[in-house]
């Protein structure tokens, strides 16, 4: 007990007894320290909006039972060639859950893949502002246009413009029969 005393003080005890009572008190603070599971939703970069919502609810939840969330794109072949589609994304995620959860780790490329953590409670208000302000920084590359959507949409129809000064503005005599909308063909489109 005392080995520094003059004379030393010692206690005899039974050592299978303090043995037991180290090891039960070892077991009580191992109950009480929080053990925190990762959890990981992997998305695609070409992920629907029907797939993208019930990942993200996932997420929530998992953010919502105290689990940190690992969120991993997935990218193959050429679409590699973009990762802002994979960061896009994730800032979407991120964005969807900030009520609930917050960014432990910003987007990184880590080979294929594309990696950000999520960790619950919300952030505060500094964590909130850095995050949006990174998105910024990092999300500064011109958006991305889809060449599918472009060159399916029809060319629009120049309206009619007013005369150039070259061209004379033609007046519809009152003795010439008018169309009326009756006459008039109308086209249809579908």
């Amino acid at each position: 007990m005392a080995d520094k005393a003059d004379p030393p003080v010692c206690r005899v005890m039974d050592y299978g007894k303090f043995k037991y009572e180290q090891s039960q008190r070892a077991k009580e603070s191992r109950k009480k320290a929080t053990h925190v599971m990762v959890k990981e939703m992997k998305y695609r970069p070409k992920i629907g909006p029907g797939d993208f919502d019930t990942k993200t609810r996932k997420v929530e939840q998992f953010l919502g039972d105290g689990s940190k969330v690992k969120v991993t794109i997935m990218f193959r072949g050429r679409e590699m060639q973009h990762p802002e589609l994979g960061r896009r994304i994730l800032d979407r995620v991120a964005e969807t859950v900030d009520h609930v959860g917050r960014v432990e780790l910003f987007p990184k490329q880590d080979g294929r893949n594309m990696i950000m953590v999520l960790v619950p409670g919300q952030g505060t208000r500094r964590q909130r502002e850095a995050a949006a302000d990174h998105r910024e920084t990092v999300v500064a590359a011109p958006p991305v246009v889809d060449p599918v959507a472009t060159s399916a949409a029809p060319a629009a129809e120049p309206a009619a413009a007013a005369p150039t000064p070259t061209e004379t503005p033609t007046v519809a005599s009152q003795d010439a029969p008018t169309e009326t909308s009756a006459d008039t063909p109308t086209e249809t489109r579908e």
